[in-house]
This record gives C-alpha cells, structure tokens and sequence, in this order.
C-alpha cells in the first residue's frame, strides 16, 4: 500500500541517519476506505493526492510544534505491506484530514520510501506564517484559517529517494 509519511527537513535528516521512519506505531495518511467513500467521483491517482494534502497538513502540524525546523512541509511516500496498515473503520464524524488517517504497526525501512514531496525553499515565509497561525485557526479564527489555507497554494515538488540527502546538505 502507498503511504504518505508527514516529516520535515529536521525529522528527514533523523530518519536518513536512522535508515528508518519508527518508532512503531508510525502515523500516516493513504487511500483509505473511508476516504474513497467521502471522494466517491475521484479516481485513484486524485485519491493518493488526497492522501498526499492531508500528510502535507499533518507536516504543517510538525513545524507548528518544532519552530527550529527549516519552514518546508515534507511528505515521505513509501510501500508498505497492506497487512501493517491499520484505520479507523467508518467515517461518521471524521474530519476530512481523519479519512485518510492510517497507522503503521512496524518501522518503516528507508528502503520502502518511494519518493519525497518537499516545499520550495520559495514557499518558506507562507509555510512559516501558516505554522504560525495553525493554533489560532484551531480555535476558529477566519483569518488564521485563511493563513493555513494559502500554505496549500504551494504544491509540493518531487524528489527521488537519492536527491533527498541533498535538501539536507
């Protein structure tokens, strides 16, 4: 199964060295059942861009919390065994974001990542501003929400698992 591992520059160099995402359980975002049923007209390839927005979101959460963290959202996409993969069943009350909410019940090897998803170092003030603002927008404030809701305008750009090391350099 794809999943979508949120990071930042800062967790992507702990992992390099770890040569693993862990540890277990290990909270990610994929096409879950849940999210295909709130997405119905969606085919796959919008559904793994769900997935990839919500893990971007969760990203953007990790910077809020680490404000020494370089001001990029990081998603890791990875193969993983569809028997380590775990969500909530039904989507009665999940928010959007929760749909595609899975769990990982092993480490994840460096081996099965697949690609990166990275913010140009352009989007940095935008990304800082909407990490700023994330607990304000919690609370319900409109502009705040705004804020968070320009850090989706950057789409995130793809790496190879070989150029990574190089956004770290």
């Amino acid at each position: 199964m794809r999943v979508y591992l949120p990071s930042t520059l800062t967790l992507l160099a702990g992992v390099r060295a770890a040569q693993e995402i862990g540890p277990a359980p290990v909270a990610a975002h994929a096409v879950t059942p849940a999210l295909r049923e709130w997405y119905a007209g969606g085919d796959l390839e919008e559904l793994e861009y769900a997935a990839l927005s919500a893990a971007a979101r969760a990203s953007l959460r990790l910077l809020a919390a680490d404000p020494a963290a370089p001001r990029r959202r990081v998603v890791l996409a990875a193969e993983v065994p569809d028997q380590l993969v775990t969500w909530p069943r039904g989507d009665a009350g999940l928010a959007n974001d929760d749909r595609a909410q899975v769990e990982i019940s092993e480490a994840v090897p460096w081996k099965r990542i697949a690609s990166g998803h990275v913010d140009d170092a352009n989007a940095a003030a935008d990304i800082a501003a909407a990490a700023e603002a994330l607990p304000a927008a919690d609370a319900g404030d409109d502009d705040a929400r705004f804020t968070v809701d320009g850090a989706e305008g950057h789409e995130l750009l793809w790496y190879a698992t070989q150029e990574l090391p190089h956004l770290l350099d």
